[in-house]
């Protein structure tokens, strides 16, 4: 690629092994850019063919491939501050205006309550202040399929008043809250273990643990009456 010489990409491994991976993601697969949003850049894939002519095309973007997760239900959560989470029904095949309007509750208190914790997990791990997670249920299982979106669409006609309305107050109050803890002189940004873990040079792979705030409390938006949905 232009900017590039011989010395560049000495910290990658090359050839990939792509047989390995593509027998670990299986395919049907999705590919979309690593730091990607609002669905740009996204490819379904249906086999390495069809992977390596897509790929072709992405130049200099980095980007990642995932396994297909064919679901039966779908949530986008905020998170703000590694401790505030709010969990909202998200149908990502409806007409964009309509992706947060859903025809049916979810399936149980359990499965918010296992979302809920992996939001957390992943936002403390990766340090962010504020990010959204999104999670594909397969069998019951929550599978976390988008989660560096430090940047995300946060618009009212787009999201509805009510998250609106979470996410100002929210995001409101820990600003205060961090300026009141503020200490001059002293770094007082948000590291999370990921960078810790690699600054001390210890594993990036172990038990997670969580930092429960005193009151946890899910925000879930309610559901809502979607129109009829399109077909896939």
């Amino acid at each position: 690629p232009d900017d590039t010489s011989d010395q560049s990409f000495s910290n990658l491994a090359f050839p990939m092994a792509w047989d390995e991976i593509f027998e670990y993601t299986g395919f049907p697969a999705y590919m979309k850019p690593f730091d990607g949003g609002g669905w740009k850049e996204v490819y379904k894939l249906h086999d390495k063919e069809d992977f390596f002519d897509k790929h072709s095309q992405t130049k200099r973007t980095v980007m990642m491939l995932q396994e297909e997760i064919e679901f039966t239900e779908y949530f986008r959560c905020y998170c703000i501050g590694g401790k505030h989470v709010r969990i909202m029904q998200y149908e990502p095949r409806n007409p964009f205006h309509l992706r947060y309007q859903v025809d049916t509750p979810p399936s149980s208190e359990a499965l918010l309550n296992t979302i809920h914790d992996y939001v957390l997990k992943l936002n403390q791990y990766l340090g962010y202040d504020f990010n959204t997670v999104e999670f594909a249920v397969r069998d019951g299982i929550p599978y976390a399929i988008d989660f560096c979106n430090p940047a995300p669409d946060a618009e009212v006609t787009s999201v509805g008043q009510s998250n609106f309305d979470w996410v100002v107050e929210t995001t409101a109050q820990y600003a205060i809250e961090r300026a009141k803890v503020q200490v001059d002189g002293q770094d007082n940004l948000t590291w999370g273990t990921y960078i810790k873990s690699s600054a001390a040079g210890a594993p990036l792979v172990g038990k997670a643990t969580i930092k429960k705030p005193a009151d946890k409390v899910s925000s879930k938006a309610p559901a809502k009456k979607a129109a009829a949905k399109p077909k896939k």
